[in-house]
């Protein structure tokens, strides 16, 4: 048995919001390069993401957004046979196109699968390559590349589905996952921790609820101050917490080369972070996790980080 099975899906590369952005479908192929060169991935299990159904989506998001969002990508898949409009715009930075609702029910069924497959104990953890990202989607709406909250849905699928009392999110995207905080404020079941970068977007972060440990950091922060942070902030709480899974939004966008930020951290820092996260896994969960891919937009960048996560998971 594999130790780390890694979900995907050719529907996550379909979706796309115009040449130039900076969410590409070449993300994804950066990774499994960099995952075939090294030979990491011939040591995971691979598996196909499954479709999510309707009912778990609405575990994190409101019937009637769930329904626009199907909405605008029925339209342009209609009107694309009479020379329609290519992209239906949700905000200045987000975008669909007729099949990005696969890709994003692909996203979320990524993770939920990825959240079955650890809790029957087929594999220790598991690691979404998935996109668009999750961590900015709102109960009530979408933004900032995301349209379903990957992470936050399979968090609240483990208590409902699964029976756990507890569960840990850790966000280390460079941007506040402001999504996740929206869904999971005052859910004294789930404790969420992260850092980011701060001012910055989305301009939150700053006043969490009891069940977060945010840690706003300013530009040019480097990973041995974010790992001194951490230590002091995140792990006192996640031990006291004992989480009985725990999910990662994994943003490699925080990396010193990734231009859509200005911290300083480095493939090392996301192991080190990668392995902490796993030192309260095996305490507190059985080494229970499930990590789904965020932010991350230097091509080279992310795919070195991505192997670094991805090696600390699979124990390699």
């Amino acid at each position: 048995m594999s130790a780390t099975a890694y979900f995907t899906h050719a529907d996550c590369r379909k979706h796309e919001m115009g040449p130039g952005h900076p969410e590409c479908p070449e993300r994804l192929d950066a990774i499994e390069d960099r995952l075939l060169i090294t030979g990491v991935g011939d040591a995971l299990d691979r598996r196909e993401a499954p479709l999510a159904s309707l009912g778990d989506l609405e575990l994190g998001h409101d019937r009637m957004m769930i329904a626009a969002i199907r909405g605008l990508g029925d339209q342009l898949a209609d009107d694309a046979f009479a020379g329609g409009p290519q992209y239906a715009q949700i905000d200045p930075d987000t975008s669909l196109n007729a099949f990005t609702w696969n890709a994003i029910l692909r996203g979320a069924g990524a993770a939920l699968a990825a959240t079955d497959a650890v809790m029957a104990g087929e594999v220790e953890n598991a690691f979404c390559a998935v996109r668009p990202p999750g961590h900015h989607a709102c109960h009530d709406h979408a933004m900032g590349f995301c349209f379903f909250n990957n992470v936050a849905i399979a968090a609240k699928y483990a208590l409902a589905r699964h029976g756990l009392e507890r569960v840990a999110i850790v966000d280390f995207d460079v941007h506040h996952g402001n999504g996740t905080e929206d869904i999971i404020r005052g859910d004294d079941r789930i404790l969420m921790v992260s850092f980011f970068q701060h001012p910055f977007y989305p301009h939150g972060g700053t006043s969490g609820g009891d069940n977060m440990v945010n840690l706003p950091v300013p530009a040019y922060t480097k990973g041995a101050a974010v790992r001194d942070m951490i230590e002091a902030m995140w792990m006192p709480r996640l031990e006291d917490f004992k989480p009985q899974m725990i999910f990662i939004s994994a943003g490699f966008d925080a990396h010193r080369d990734d231009d859509l930020g200005q911290l300083g951290l480095d493939e090392q820092d996301y192991a080190w972070i990668t392995q902490r996260i796993k030192d309260v896994a095996h305490r507190h969960a059985g080494g229970r996790i499930v990590s789904s891919l965020e932010g991350g937009y230097n091509l080279q960048a992310l795919a070195r980080s991505v192997e670094a996560h991805i090696r600390v998971l699979a124990d390699l």
